[in-house]
Parts: C-alpha cells; structure tokens; sequence
C-alpha cells in the first residue's frame, strides 16, 4: 500500500493540511517554517510518496499535467514541437503526458479517454481531420484545449499554426525567380486545411506568373504506405514531364523521401527545390533546398501559454454552468531562408 498525506501527518506530528501545502509548494505562502517544509520534503522522499493526483484535483481544481497528442513522435517536426512545450510545462509547474497518435482516430480517441482518465487539465494536440466530432465535444465541455499544425476553421478551438499559404506562396515565387518553369509539388493528406493552404500558395505564384498549373505535375503522394506510394507519384511525374525544373515539397517528410528516390534511381536533383520545414540531413543531401523554416519554439511556448490560460478560467469559473472558454487563434510566420 503507499503511503498518504495521512501517514506522513501522523509520523511528523503535523495536520495533513500542512503537510499538503508543503508538498504541493505552498509552503513559504502560507507561513510555514523552512524546517518544518524540510522534516515533510525529506520524509516523503524517503517514502517514495507519490500524489493522488486525482485527489489532488478535488481540492485544487488542477493536477499540474498537461496532455499531448501528436501524430508520430518520430516525426522531427512534432518530436521538436514535444520538446518545446515539455520545458515551458515544467518552467510553467506542469507535468506532461505524451500519446502519439500515429493518425488514427481510433488510437486518438483511446488517447484522449485516457487522458481525461488521469484528469489532465488540458490537452494540446495536432490532430486528424476526423476528430472534429471528439474537438466539439471538448468544446463543449469547456475543456481546456489548443490544436496547432492542424485546425479546423469552423470550430470554436484555440488553435496555433503557421502562415502555410504566404510561406508557399513566397517559395514557389523564388523558385519561379531562378528560372523554373515546370514545377512540381508533392503534397499529402489533402483533407487537411494547413496541407490545402499549402497547395493553394503554390498555385498562387503560378497564376501570379501566368505559368499554368499542370496536373501531370501536382504529386498526391497517399500517407499510408507513403514510402512506397512516393515512388509512384514520382514516376508518373518524370514520365510525364520528363524536364521537370523545381520541385516543392509540402513537409519535409516528402523532401526526405524524394531524395531516397533520387538517389535510387541514379538521379542528380539539379533542379531547384524548396521546402516547408527542414531536419539536419539536409544539409548533406541538399544544402542549396529552400526552406520555410518552422517557428518551433513559438509553437511550443505559446501553445502551453494558451492552455494554461484555459486551465486558469476553467478552475475560477468552475461553479458556472455556462462558462465558455473563448478561443485564441495564432498564425505565426515562418522564417525564409532562401539557400539557391
């Protein structure tokens, strides 16, 4: 059995209230003495003392944790993103609780359930396109919630993401700058609105330049099995437009796997490629890639800002039966580093 507030409180001669406020941090705030915070800080440690975090929410309205969800923790870009907003909990007083989802909604759901089990105080998440039903839902209860990478402009969720369509935009036009007239894209999970926005730049600048948009050069590549499917796209690509000048790629995940099929096929990528996102191979590979590189660190920090200002509502508003959490929503640059 491990041991309680109580066995602590009996074995130090001091009330539970009083050893709850030292091993909750409050002791200096309410006057108790820096021995006494010691005798209970010692003891429990040597208990291995372990906090009923549920308990612990009946009395404060918080547990301290704070749930994330990405959709593959072996994705750079999200693994970054973890980092980030694993330090800025901690220096906030927060715990976090990873799940990765691996973009299935059925994994995503088991994830949130469970999270809401262990009654985190708020879930931060890149989410799939068909959890709109789970984000409602959230929503509805007043749950505190942030969504970054991935949104959905209809709801009525905080959300943090970049400017995907401008960043595209500006890529694609520096590609078109250095002369390139036949350029691909290869995008996925078209379904999602940050990956449409990507698209829609891109075609931006064509129609800007007057170029028009090929459809033999316009790659969908499948995300299930996309190691192989890449191949695919990319050999229609070539046998259709076999003097293809540029390529942009929509995630840097897509540039990495093109590159393997470059270096497969004994190609020599001469062209000109640009890319959202980027991961230090690239500067073996291809050093000369475009990139709009992510505002990780911004993501990372205010996402939690966000959520712990909901977390703050919430708790001081728990006695209101129609409190409602009033969604912020943050488009963050991208910083352009134009390398060819």
């Amino acid at each position: 059995m491990r041991p309680s507030l109580k066995d602590i409180a009996k074995e130090l001669n001091l009330s539970k209230t009083t050893v709850s406020w030292v091993l909750s941090g409050r002791a200096q705030q309410k006057g108790i003495s820096e021995a006494t915070a010691n005798r209970v800080i010692e003891y429990a440690m040597k208990l291995n003392y372990q906090p009923n975090l549920i308990a612990r929410s009946l009395n404060t309205g918080t547990t301290k944790t704070i749930g994330l969800i990405v959709p593959s923790i072996s994705d750079s870009f999200y693994s970054e993103v973890a980092r980030e907003i694993e330090a800025e909990a901690r220096n906030k007083g927060y715990s976090l609780m990873i799940g990765s989802s691996e973009s299935d909604i059925n994994r995503e759901d088991e994830i949130l359930r469970l999270f809401k089990a262990k009654v985190v105080d708020g879930i931060i998440i890149a989410p799939t396109k068909r959890s709109k039903i789970e984000i409602q839902r959230l929503i509805d209860e007043a749950y505190p919630l942030v969504t970054f990478d991935r949104f959905f402009p209809e709801l009525e969720a905080s959300y943090i993401i970049i400017n995907n369509r401008d960043s595209s935009y500006m890529l694609t036009k520096h590609l078109i700058s250095k002369g390139c007239k036949k350029i691909a894209i290869l995008t996925t999970n078209s379904y999602l609105t940050t990956m449409s926005h990507r698209r829609e730049g891109f075609e931006d600048a064509l129609r800007e330049s007057r170029y028009p948009i090929n459809p033999h050069l316009i790659g969908e590549v499948h995300y299930e099995d996309y190691e192989k499917n890449i191949y695919k796209v990319l050999d229609g690509i070539f046998k259709e437009v076999p003097d293809v000048d540029g390529f942009f790629f929509t995630t840097h995940i897509l540039a990495l796997e093109a590159f393997q099929y470059f270096h497969d096929k004994g190609i020599n990528p001469n062209f000109e490629l640009a890319s959202i996102h980027e991961v230090p191979i690239f500067k073996v590979v291809s050093p000369r890639i475009n990139i709009a590189r992510m505002p990780i660190e911004e993501i990372g920090k205010n996402a939690v800002n966000i959520l712990i200002e909901q977390i703050d509502f919430v708790r001081k508003n728990r006695s209101k039966r129609n409190r409602k959490i009033e969604p912020k929503r943050m488009v963050l640059s991208c910083s352009l580093d134009f390398r060819s």
